[in-house]
């Protein structure tokens, strides 16, 4: 499954894993609002790998949990749903915005194999301080460069580049990020 290979979902370690993070989410989701610590510990049980200062919002949905890195300082807002049958990583500083949906699964265009049940996946990278706005789907197999911005309600159906904006269904590159940016100057450290 995490090589991009044909798998059946039915099988008993995947069902396993399944059943696992579901009892985590099921815990995470239905935390107070106040209780930070329990959030982050259960967090960090459920997925692969967690930066310091991370915020994901409940509620939040995602297959196995085990396969999802977030680095630091990433926020990730409500209604957030990662299909994780292969790799997800979201860098550092990134914003995910409301009912963002990484979705790596997929099934095969022929319809028999479809109908026995195979599926497969492909990974999603997104690199560091990309802002994903709300309703953004973004497709199997697809890497978002470091400080993109990809517009409320766009389909990423293939990998965007650095320092970039895209928006649409498909998404499109409209313009690249300048120096310049609504009367604020990035630094050198920021480029």
């Amino acid at each position: 499954m995490l090589r991009g290979e044909l798998y059946l979902a039915d099988d008993p370690e995947l069902a396993a894993d399944h059943a696992r993070a579901q009892a985590l989410l099921e815990e995470y989701n239905a935390t107070p609002h106040s209780a930070h610590g329990e959030r982050d510990r259960l967090l960090r049980a459920l997925l692969g790998d967690v930066g310091e200062g991370v915020v994901v919002k409940p509620p939040f949905r995602c297959d196995y949990g085990r396969y999802i890195e977030i680095g630091a300082r990433t926020f990730v807002n409500y209604d957030c749903v990662m299909l994780d049958v292969a790799p997800i990583r979201i860098g550092a500083a990134c914003q995910i915005a409301t009912r963002v949906q990484l979705l790596t699964a997929a099934h095969p265009i022929d319809p028999e194999p479809r109908r026995a049940g195979w599926e497969y996946g492909l990974p999603i990278t997104v690199a560091d301080n990309v802002w994903l706005g709300s309703g953004v789907i973004v497709c199997p197999g697809v890497t978002i460069g470091a400080n993109t911005v990809v517009g409320a309600g766009a389909v990423v159906t293939r990998d965007l580049p650095a320092d970039v904006v895209a928006v649409g269904v498909p998404a499109r590159v409209q313009r690249r990020i300048g120096a310049e940016q609504h009367g604020q100057t990035r630094s050198a450290a920021d480029a």
